[in-house]
C-alpha cells in the first residue's frame, strides 16, 4: 500500500511540474486550494487509469481553462454530483486530446 502511495505521489508531483511549466505565468493564478484540488483530481485519474495511458498524457499542453474543467470535474465528483467513473475518465479524455 505504502509503495501505492510513493508511486502516485511521485507520478503527480511530474505531472503538476509539466502542467506547471507549461501554464507558465498564469499558474500564478490558482490558488493553493485549487492546485491541492488539482493535485487530488489526478491522483484519482493516476490510480483509476493504465499506467501505459497516464505515460501518454502531456500534461504540459493543458490550458488554463483545462485546468478550470478538470476543477469543475474535481467538484463534481467530491460532491457525488457525477458518477466517479465517468468523471475520470472524462479527466482522462481531456488530458488525451491535448496529446
Amino acid at each position: 500500500m505504502r509503495t501505492f502511495q510513493l508511486q502516485k505521489a511521485k507520478a503527480v508531483e511530474r505531472a503538476t511540474e509539466r502542467l506547471r511549466a507549461g501554464l507558465k505565468g498564469e499558474w500564478a493564478s490558482l490558488t493553493t486550494h485549487e492546485i491541492e484540488e488539482l493535485e487530488w483530481v489526478l491522483g484519482e485519474v493516476w490510480a483509476y487509469i493504465a499506467r501505459a495511458e497516464w505515460q501518454d498524457l502531456r500534461f504540459g499542453l493543458l490550458t488554463m481553462h483545462d485546468v478550470r474543467t478538470i476543477l469543475k470535474y474535481g467538484r463534481e465528483m467530491r460532491k457525488h454530483t457525477r458518477n466517479a467513473v465517468d468523471v475520470l475518465n472524462d479527466v482522462a479524455a481531456l488530458v488525451k486530446s491535448k496529446g
